[in-house]
């Protein structure tokens, strides 16, 4: 009788370990399969991303772009640097930071961090800020001092209003085009993100040839938004001045990046095209045009959009743009990001943990 209870009970055994065997084992897979999603969610990003955006060029019917658009001149510029800069310089990467005639504190965060880099990777880099007219005389002989001081200041002929701001993005298109026209990379950034020009070099050195982009239209790019027909919302576009339900897939106007060529088509593009009334808002306007152009955007989870970003130094190191940073913020966190280099694993952890982070305060908000 006792050789039989003990002939039953271990078969008991056997089961209770496998169950618990093949719990240990998916927990173990569920575990790992987290892990890498945290590790590599900027690729899973831009895979998802990739498959769903738009990958044919379909050009406006009946829309012929120019060979050549007409010269900008200096006289259209209320303020600029010397029509030389550019020449003397022979920069790599410019940036142009669009930019309210009051932000001065920002302009300076900006100067004091990445904007006041020269050099990155052994590539000049110059920053420079893109301003409408100031409705404030006396932030009018501001702004002639600053630009005096500084060197950096391009103003266009045109009221700085939120309304204008694809008029100062035609205006931001058209300066760089004819002033800077060797430069291989333009950047329009707002003036309230941290950029990084060291990471955004380094994502197109790995990506491809870093002197041969094509036509690069670089960014965090948005899929399948709809016009805002609500005449009460300041993004209020009618049916008359864009039919489609749909816009293009565009980059977001918060930071992204053109190729000497991308440059020159997309403004060719702008200056070819009619301006509706009321615009489309700005970083739309620019999808329009590219694609007009036959430029395809493309996309990077390293742009964050509007999406704010908390702040984790290693997650910073490797974004090449982060919206919505005050002033102060801007000059503390660009200092703790270059205070020590992070590892590899520290870089990958951290960058899927604050987008994870980010993604959770988007859905919440």
């Amino acid at each position: 009788m006792v050789n039989r209870g003990l002939w039953m009970f271990k078969p008991r055994i056997g089961k209770r370990v496998g169950r618990f065997g093949v719990l240990h084992y998916l927990c173990a897979v569920l575990v790992s399969a987290a892990l890498f999603a945290v590790l590599f969610m900027d690729l899973i990003e831009l895979w998802v991303t990739s498959l769903r955006m738009n990958k044919v060029v379909e050009p406006h019917a009946g829309v012929v772009l120019p060979q050549s658009a007409p010269q900008t001149r200096p006289e259209e510029f209320l303020l600029m640097p010397s029509p030389l800069v550019c020449q003397r310089a022979k920069p790599y990467l410019i940036t142009m930071v669009t930019s309210g005639p009051a932000n001065q504190r920002a302009r300076q965060a900006i100067r004091d961090t990445w904007g006041g880099e020269v050099e990155v990777m052994g590539l000049r880099v110059m920053t420079f800020f893109m301003v409408g007219v100031a409705s404030d005389p006396g932030l009018a002989k501001l702004l002639i001092a600053e630009a005096k001081e500084r060197g950096d200041l391009i103003q266009g002929r045109f009221l700085d209003s939120y309304r204008n701001l694809t008029l100062k993005t035609i205006s931001m298109l058209s300066w760089a085009r004819s002033f800077c026209p060797q430069v291989h990379l333009v950047a329009k950034v707002d003036d309230d993100v941290l950029f990084n020009p060291s990471a955004l070099l380094q994502f197109i050195n790995k990506s491809q040839n870093p002197y041969e982009q094509g036509d690069l239209y670089l960014g965090r790019v948005h899929l399948n938004v709809a016009p805002i027909r609500d005449p009460h919302s300041k993004h209020f576009l009618p049916a008359g001045a864009y039919p489609p339900s749909v816009f293009p897939d565009y980059c977001s106007g918060t930071a992204y990046v053109l190729s000497r060529s991308a440059l020159l088509k997309i403004s060719l593009a702008a200056s070819a095209s009619p301006l509706s009334t009321p615009l489309p808002p700005e970083d739309v306007f620019v999808g329009l045009c590219a694609r007009t152009a036959g430029v395809l955007p493309s996309h990077s989870p390293l742009f964050s959009g509007s999406m704010a970003v908390p702040y984790e130094r290693c997650c910073y190191q490797a974004m090449i743009s982060v919206h919505h940073i005050p002033p102060r913020e801007m000059l503390h966190y660009w200092a703790d990001m270059h205070s020590s280099p992070c590892s590899w694993i520290s870089i990958r952890s951290a960058l899927g943990l604050c987008k994870v982070r980010a993604m959770l305060g988007a859905s919440s908000g």
